[in-house]
């Protein structure tokens, strides 16, 4: 039709990738783009001013806890700090009431925990945006940020091969959904026993655009990639079985001559924290194909666009809205 241009659609939430809209992922990129360009200076936005995040952070955290707080402060919002005392799945109040409390008197809700279905439960009957920060099934804002790293990088994501080597973890669940979005090849190297979630790799499969296939050779997933990633082998909650992980990994670190068998000046990616000398060598992190401290800065700037884009696209809602989470995530607005 003439006159009219395509809208990408806006989610309400996001707590995963999956059912995102490709061009609303693109879009959050520009927009991320445009808020780092001027940040510091007297052009910057304040597109949150009067409006506060709940910050429910039940696990340690360093990038995510401070690129939430000061990207809401940049923005002109301000944030609170919630734990386990004030929300839990067996507290003091249901996280049904909760979610409507918060979002009674708040605009956002950012949600770092070890369970994923308190993210859904969570967004199943907030009125206010959710974001997953992380939990044990995954890491949305990791992969974005990350895209994000490539795409203003130079590369097309659509042309990549990312190589993935280690444990089948939250972080490998997030960039198995980001291929249902982008083109990029995804080559996966994990021991057995240590596989990611078999429904998602086989929808991730059915769905991906440029492909997705399992190794257990970690020379084979990495040769000829354009990206190698890794994360460590042990996850948080998980610290008792850190020395047989040593054992059982032992072949998948990240070193120069793993690193060698991919694409001439591949590019090396960590979300961090590291256990240097385990999942990957210092030459290697600190070296010249790594972009991992890249990484952590754009976490602050993609999360300023996730955050400006979710809280605006609700207000900008003609009535209340409630969310419909699916088995797995994926949550739906609904008006109401």
């Amino acid at each position: 039709m003439i006159g009219v241009r395509y809208m990408p659609a806006a989610p309400l939430h996001l707590v995963d990738l999956l059912g995102l809209d490709r061009d609303w992922v693109l879009e959050l990129f520009a927009e991320a783009e445009r808020l780092r360009a001027v940040r510091g200076t007297s052009q910057a936005p304040r597109p949150l001013e009067g409006r506060t995040a709940a910050l429910v952070f039940h696990k340690p955290s360093l990038r995510t806890r401070v690129s939430f707080t000061v990207g809401m402060h940049e923005l002109g919002g301000d944030a609170v700090d919630l734990g386990a005392a004030e929300v839990s799945e067996n507290g003091r109040e249901s996280l049904g009431d909760v979610a409507r409390v918060l979002s009674g008197m708040c605009d956002l809700m950012v949600v770092r925990t070890f369970a994923h279905r308190v993210v859904g439960e969570l967004a199943a009957h907030a009125t206010v945006p959710v974001i997953n920060a992380l939990t044990d099934f995954s890491h949305p804002c990791q992969i974005l940020a990350d895209l994000y790293t490539l795409h203003r990088a130079g590369h097309d994501v659509d042309r990549l091969t990312v190589a993935w080597v280690g444990d089948g973890n939250n972080v490998l669940h997030s960039w198995l959904e980001a291929a249902t979005l982008f083109g990029f090849k995804l080559n996966v190297a994990v021991p057995d026993g240590f596989e990611p979630d078999a429904g998602l790799f086989l929808e991730a499969e059915r769905r991906s655009r440029g492909g997705v296939r399992r190794f257990r050779d970690p020379g084979e997933a990495v040769h000829e990639a354009d990206v190698v990633y890794t994360d460590t082998w042990t996850s948080m909650g998980r610290e008792k079985e850190a020395a047989w992980r040593r054992v059982v990994f032992a072949g998948y670190q990240v070193n120069d001559e793993l690193l060698a068998l991919a694409a001439p000046g591949a590019t090396f990616m960590h979300c961090l924290p590291a256990h240097r000398g385990e999942e990957v060598t210092d030459a290697v992190i600190d070296g010249p194909q790594s972009v991992v401290m890249a990484q952590a800065e754009n976490r602050l700037h993609l999360q300023k666009a996730l955050m400006a884009k979710l809280v605006g696209a609700g207000a900008s809602e003609a009535g209340p809205t409630r969310a419909v989470a699916t088995e797995r995530g994926a949550v739906s607005p609904v008006t109401r």
